[in-house]
């Protein structure tokens, strides 16, 4: 007998599910939770609870969530976590804020949707009590500096292709779950979270002369994936290589999170002034903001390539090439010359639809060499920890608003090229050497693992 067995009408969980959770009591039975995780997930339905040792696989990308209409299921809170931190004088807490809360988070307080409240969040961040308040765009950055390298190093010499992006921690888990032969078309490269949670504890902490094991790190993200990404222990590479014990990011909170911290504190958000990033470690450029986007990571990594390639930036009449990887289409393809070679590129949104793609490739109906993959519908921007919209028209035009507005600053950034950002040059000159040197490697890329026995009960 299933321990599932009194709650088949609705997604099952596992009681440790460190990203999601169900209050039954609030649940309707409509079953739109076991729809999004079979349709848009691709997970329910793959799997048998009599056979793999009665575990409910979950990618942790919170689809289920999302469906919800009741607000029964919901992500694990670390709320509590992170006001503990705050009221502790011994801790200093630092937030990192990821590129796509920013267009999202006013959708709770009555703004029109895709607003671009980045100021304000960081007011409310300080008015909450953070100590510092960091920009993801700039970990982002830095995770192009490595991915970008990593994927004209394959290219150039034989390496394994196509290689897929793996800064999404949903997609990661599916591939390490239903694709484990994959596990070496894998970037070795850590998320822009994980990567900036790491040169927190290691490079700010000594800048800043502070001692790692008094900074707590917080990422606000739109995504509940990231709470379960913070606990893998291959990511806390910082703290080991200091000799320390503990996570890298310490706690993960989704852009819904934030808005009931504010709320609960009673903040007036939509009249805040703006306030600025802190400056060290806090700036990026609009190749880092476009992450937040379904095909973001695939053409930020480009505009990168070339650069390594032909020497020199991408102008404004080769930019727009790479807008075929932009939109809503689920399979997006483009081809692109770098250094004399055609390189074909991918990239894939909502896990279900992007299953398709993957397996069409393996089959050898298609062949790229470059392939980005999220595991939300729109990518980052339609994450499973954003501002909740139930109808489906204003969700759908949800999307759309928060992408536009995304690729907006893009074109109004100072910077708009990872390579170019002065911090990040300064962060390899002082400390990095170079991309994809032995430092980077010990304290930026990452290890996978085949995890197809949650599917089968058998390691």
């Amino acid at each position: 007998m299933s321990k599932f067995d009194g709650v088949m009408h609705r997604v099952p969980i596992n009681e440790n599910n460190p990203s999601i959770i169900c209050n039954d009591s609030l649940c309707k039975k409509c079953q739109l939770c076991k729809k999004a995780c079979s349709g848009v997930a691709g997970v329910l339905g793959t799997y048998n609870l009599e056979e793999n040792g009665d575990n409910a696989v979950c990618i942790n990308c919170g689809a289920c969530i999302t469906a919800c209409p009741f607000n029964a299921l919901s992500e694990v809170y670390n709320i509590a976590g992170v006001l503990q931190a705050i009221h502790d004088d011994s801790k200093k807490v630092i937030f990192l804020t990821a590129p796509a809360v920013r267009v999202s988070l006013g959708d709770a307080f009555g703004m029109e949707s895709g607003t671009n409240v980045q100021g304000k969040m960081v007011t409310a961040l300080r008015m909450l009590g953070a100590d510092v308040v960091l920009d993801v765009t700039f970990g982002a950055d830095l995770t192009i500096m490595e991915e970008a390298s990593e994927l004209v190093y394959r290219i150039q010499n034989n390496g394994v292709l196509p290689m897929f992006t793996s800064c999404c921690p949903g997609w990661v888990k599916y591939c390490e779950i239903y694709f484990p032969e994959l596990i070496p078309n894998l970037s070795s490269c850590k998320s822009p979270i994980a990567m900036q949670a790491t040169m927190v504890k290691t490079y700010y902490a000594k800048k800043m002369g502070l001692d790692p094991k008094d900074l707590v790190v917080v990422s606000v993200a739109p995504c509940t994936a990231k709470k379960a990404e913070c606990k893998r222990p291959e990511l806390s590479a910082g703290m080991k290589s200091l000799g320390l014990e503990g996570q890298d990011c310490d706690m993960s909170i989704t852009t819904r999170e934030l808005s009931v911290m504010i709320k609960e504190a009673g903040i007036d958000f939509a009249n805040l002034k703006d306030s600025p990033y802190d400056p060290f470690m806090g700036t990026g450029t609009g190749s880092g903001m476009i992450f937040g986007n379904t095909g973001g990571v695939m053409e930020a990594a480009l505009r990168t390539a070339f650069f390594l390639i032909e020497g020199r930036n991408m102008n404004d009449d080769e930019l727009p090439k790479f807008e075929a990887v932009r939109g809503f289409d689920h399979v997006k393809e483009a081809e692109v010359t770098l250094g004399g070679k055609t390189i074909r590129v991918a990239v894939m949104h909502q896990m279900s639809e992007a299953a398709k793609g993957i397996k069409e490739l393996m089959a050898g109906d298609k062949h790229y060499d470059f392939v980005e993959i999220m595991a939300c519908k729109g990518g980052c921007a339609g994450g499973g920890g954003q501002i909740k919209i139930i109808k489906k028209p204003l969700q759908e035009a949800a999307r759309v608003n928060r992408n536009t507005t995304i690729y907006d600053m893009d074109k109004k950034a100072n910077i708009r090229f990872c390579h170019d950002n002065p911090e990040i040059k300064a962060i390899y000159k002082d400390f990095l050497e170079a991309p994809l040197s032995h430092i980077s490697h010990e304290l930026l890329h990452t290890t996978f693992e085949d995890k197809s026995w949650e599917l089968t009960g058998k390691k």
